[in-house]
């Protein structure tokens, strides 16, 4: 600053002080910032308000290192290190370090949300949460991970997201053991095993532990499905849904079982497929006793108990407890029948329908190949069947270097160089 501007701003301020006097009332804000426009009641709240612009931050935690602009300021952060939350609320019981974090959290029990924003109408409780909103439709996200790309609005979202790339995972589960970056993750985590589930869709049924989920799943009875697929037209309620079905497309399975060499998209897919050859089946129906390896299976299956079918066939009436049912349903109204029976040339529009007439061919059970067609009479059977489909040769033989496409040709293999 020059010597001409800072004597315009100490004229600026004498008169700014003039006037105050002159108009000065209790409770009257009259003392404003030049860079910002905040009011205050006294000059030395100004003042100290001034620090924050000057950039200068002269007080720091021995702990963390965090710097503040007042010595109130980092006297009221160490409270954080402390671990003492004095301020608990009545309503839920979340305690807080400062009286003032209570006051702030109780706003959310109000129900009240003053500031709306104007582009959307999303209300908040408090300014900074509309602030912060605001910044979701400016688009502007100056903040960028150095190793992934990913942009965020806010720089304490991009710490967030840094912990992902560190991998560290300080918070374990007691029950199952499994870790987390985030201490709110496995707080969200822990509610699965309290087996609570307070919110339920009024239209089928479905419960929820939290609300979100709910919100969620309740766009998939409104039937709008806003993100549709480039490649097949597809349509999803979603954009999660529609990135996970677009990995279809790619063609790329890059996970696979090493127990039958079946191939999945996402890595989740394998992990719920192995449950199936560990035989184990914790979750029980109280009301049948039959028992799944997942506990959204069994889920879908207790539908069956309650009776309640929210899913019609405008055609028909039929109606159904799930929309997948429904899908397979409307086939049989397209008139396509494309599972053939291999023994009498008979076409079925449902696979299911074609293994209940194979039944009075092979007198058995039996189970289709999904690729084929081709009929078993055993499950083990279309397993290994299964491995002719992949052009994957995950196993390996250590003496000669040969791959297989499935364990058991592996097996075989191998018995070649013990003869020898």
């Amino acid at each position: 600053m020059t010597s001409t501007q800072k004597d315009q701003h100490g004229a600026r301020s004498q008169r700014s002080q003039e006037v105050n006097k002159r108009h000065r009332r209790k409770g009257e804000k009259t003392y404003s910032c030049d860079e910002c426009g905040k009011s205050f009641v006294q000059a030395g709240d100004l003042k100290t308000h001034q620090l924050i612009h000057s950039g200068v931050k002269a007080y720091s935690c021995d702990l963390c290192g965090k710097s503040f602009t007042r010595a109130g300021d980092l006297k009221t952060h160490q409270l954080i290190h402390s671990g003492v939350k004095p301020y608990s609320c009545d309503l839920c019981g979340k305690s807080f370090t400062q009286a003032g974090g209570l006051k702030t959290h109780q706003l959310i029990h109000s129900g009240f949300k003053p500031y709306s924003c104007e582009l959307c109408g999303k209300s908040f409780t408090q300014t900074g949460g509309l602030k912060t909103h605001q910044l979701i439709h400016s688009g502007v996200k100056p903040y960028s991970c150095d190793l992934c790309g990913k942009p965020f609005a806010w720089p304490g979202d991009l710490k967030k997201h840094q912990l992902i790339h560190s991998g560290v995972q300080p918070y374990s589960c007691d029950l199952c053991g499994k870790s987390f970056v985030w201490a709110g993750d496995l707080k969200k985590h822990q509610f699965i095993h309290s087996g609570v589930k307070p919110y339920n869709c009024d239209l089928c049924g479905k419960s929820f532990v939290w609300a979100g989920d709910l919100k969620k799943h309740q766009v998939i009875h409104s039937e709008v499905k806003p993100y549709s697929c480039d490649l097949c037209g597809k349509s999803f309620s979603l954009a999660h849904s529609l990135k996970n079905h677009q990995v279809i497309h790619s063609g790329v399975k890059a996970y696979s079982c090493d127990l039958c060499g079946k191939s999945f998209n996402r890595a989740q897919n394998l992990k719920r497929h192995q449950l199936i050859h560990s035989g184990v089946k914790p979750y029980s129906c109280d009301l049948c006793g039959k028992s799944f390896s997942m506990a959204q299976t069994l889920e879908t299956h207790q539908l069956i108990h309650s009776g309640f079918k929210p899913y019609s066939c405008e055609l028909c009436g039929k109606a159904f407890a799930q929309s997948s049912n429904l899908q397979r349903h409307l086939v049989t109204h397209s008139g396509i029948k494309a599972y053939s029976c291999d023994f009498c040339g008979k076409s079925f529009s449902d696979k299911h329908y074609q293994n209940i007439h194979l039944r009075i061919h092979t007198g058995n059970d039996v189970y289709c190949c999904d690729q084929c067609g081709k009929p078993f009479t055993t499950d083990a059977q279309l397993k290994i069947h299964m491995f002719t489909h992949t052009e994957e040769r995950p196993y390996k033989c250590d003496l000669c270097e040969k791959t297989f496409k499935a364990p058991h040709h592996l097996k075989k293999h191998q018995q070649i160089h013990t003869r020898k």
